[in-house]
Formats: C-alpha cells, structure tokens, sequence
C-alpha cells in the first residue's frame, strides 16, 4: 500500500503559523498582561499573582513572552537596586549614544510614582511624559526603551527599587533632565519642600538647554 504525501502551499503553513502563536500569546498573557502607553515601546506590564496558603508566587519577566507581545529583541546585561526613604527624587537620568539604555523597573517594597520622558528626537511623542505608580501591592512593571529620561520618587519609607537593564553603566555617557523643568512640568504629586534630591541632580540641566 503506498501513501501519498500531503502538500500544503506556504500560505498554509504561514496561517498555521499565525494560529500556533496566536494560541501562545492568550496563554502568555494569562502570566504577564502587556498594555504600550501613549508613548511609543514604553510598557506597563502586570503579572499574575498566585496566591496559596504559603505566600505567592509570580513570573516577572519572560523574555519570550515579551518578545511575543511586543516585537522587542532585549538582552538585559544589568540588574540595580536602590533602598530609599519616602521624598527622595532620584532622576530625571539617562545614558547618551551607544550607551543609551532599556530598563524593566520593578518595586520590591513599598512605593514610587515612576515618570518618564521620551527624549527621542525623532518620535511623535518626543517630550511627553508618561507616570505612574509602581508598587510591592499592585506589582505593576514599566518596560522603558532607550531614549527616554528616567526618575522616580519615592512614596513609602524603605521602598527597594529594582530594574533591569539593556546596557551597561557607563559614567562618561550618563546625562540627565533637572528634576523641576519648567518645559515638562512634571506633577511629583509632593512639594518641592518635602523632597530629598542629590547635589548631582540638582545640577543637572534642563531640557530646552539639552534638546534646544
């Protein structure tokens, strides 16, 4: 008895294809919910939270399911991790050229409205700001590309700040956005009074004097 092989055009295989990753992206996204904010690549990302009689457990980050929802390629080569007390403004920071970083940033404990800014001179949404919360209760992540300013402050006594990043630090490239410009005006939601800011960042220079 001899058989005869199936044939499928390429159309075929390309919609199996489609359906196959169709299937996993549902799958993935009942783990890591991915929503893009206005500004274009910029991402806030929700797990889901498995909670059981022993505690919980959650998966932060999945480089394929990432890679899925967002057409992203992103090698992290760095994680960081900063211990601050309520009213310190750390930002507005970034790495300049080819040191330019994507950074996943995350809340241990406690609390920060997390801001950015697209810094990219060439996107439609080139010096907007996008802000939000982030913290140990609502587990919420922000997916940061390269070329946006990055700040944060801090909203909790002995909040642990922690983020991953695409690029090395480099400190002949690192820059930044002073943290009151009068050009973004960004809302810290605190008086300028109850805010703890490092000399270095006080110096740092606004954004017309940057980008001008």
């Amino acid at each position: 008895m001899s058989f005869t092989p199936l044939r499928f055009e390429v159309d075929h295989f390309q919609l199996i294809e489609g359906l196959l990753r169709t299937s996993l992206i549902q799958h993935k996204i009942s783990v890591l919910e991915i929503k893009e904010t206005h500004l274009k690549d910029c991402y806030v990302m929700t797990p889901k939270v498995f909670v059981d009689s022993r505690g919980y457990f959650f998966e932060s980050f999945n480089k394929q399911n990432f890679q899925l929802q967002t057409g992203l390629n992103i090698e992290f080569v760095q994680d960081n991790q900063s211990l601050s007390q309520k009213g310190v403004l750390r930002g507005l920071h970034f790495q300049k050229g080819d040191r330019a970083q994507a950074k996943l940033v995350r809340v241990i404990k406690g609390s920060v409205l997390d801001v950015v800014v697209d810094i990219r001179p060439e996107s439609k949404t080139f010096g907007q700001q996008f802000s939000t919360v982030i913290s140990e209760e609502n587990t919420t992540q922000l997916f940061i590309p390269r070329g946006f300013a990055h700040g944060f402050l801090v909203l909790e006594d002995h909040t642990i700040f922690s983020y991953k990043c695409d690029n090395y630090y480099d400190k002949a490239s690192e820059s930044g956005i002073i943290f009151n410009d009068s050009t973004l005006n960004i809302n810290w939601q605190l008086p300028e009074s109850d805010l703890i800011i490092s000399e270095k960042d006080l110096e740092l220079p606004t954004f017309e004097t940057l980008f001008k």
